[in-house]
């Protein structure tokens, strides 16, 4: 079957000098943007959450199959419910699965099995990938290039969260399989990635950290 067309509308054009202006302040922005792990209480309004979700959605996919399933959560006994448990697998990972190399690694950054984060911060955010679709009859739909697409869709809702003035940490303890059994999920899903965000604490710290050089990470040919 063919896929109907319809002719692009809308598509923003600039002049070179705008346009390099554009990038120019973009690359700005996003070079403020850092991991926090000290967050605030203050509340945040749900309709910014909406908004930076939404530009999640609009991510590219795998065939358009837009595996990408985001759970939004703010309910005190469910963001504690999640804390127990992925402490609970951090522990285990820092005493008995990580090898001593990972340990070295993240020892300069202080981080450790406890997760305060994800009580304090108003809104967690739960990035699921869908495996495979589910018909009516429950027949599965193949999904293509899942990962990709949950990671670019979860990359565009950072960088959302940021421009919209909140903080941000990636938090993916290991095995997550505890966010598909608290937040009720289908077998379909694999919990992909717990996105936490809010406001900074006012005493949050940051870690003294050096990027490589643009030189080292891009080429043109």
């Amino acid at each position: 079957m063919t896929a109907e067309f319809t002719p692009l509308a809308g598509f923003p054009e600039y002049d070179a000098s705008e346009m390099r202006q554009r990038a120019a302040d973009f690359h700005a922005a996003m070079s403020l943007r850092r991991t926090v792990r000290d967050f605030s209480d203050r509340e945040v309004p749900r309709e910014i959450i909406e908004d930076c979700v939404r530009a999640a959605t609009t991510a590219p996919s795998g065939a358009n199959m837009q595996p990408s399933q985001f759970v939004v959560i703010s309910d005190v006994s469910t963001k504690h419910e999640i804390r127990e448990a992925a402490e609970a697998e951090d522990r285990e990972f820092y005493e008995r699965r990580a090898p001593p190399e990972w340990l070295e690694a993240l020892a300069p950054l202080g981080t450790g099995p406890e997760k305060p984060f994800l009580e304090t911060a108003p809104y967690l955010i739960a990035v699921f990938a869908e495996e495979y679709g589910l018909r009516p009859d429950g027949s599965r739909i193949r999904h293509y290039y899942v990962s990709e697409s949950v990671g670019i869709a979860t990359g565009i809702l950072i960088t959302a969260l940021h421009t919209a003035g909140l903080a941000t940490m990636t938090h993916t303890p290991s095995p997550m399989g505890f966010l598909r059994q608290i937040l009720g999920r289908t077998t379909n899903e694999r919990a992909y990635l717990l996105l936490v965000t809010g406001y900074p604490a006012d005493d949050a710290v940051v870690p003294v950290l050096s990027k490589k050089s643009f030189e080292e990470m891009v080429t043109f040919v």
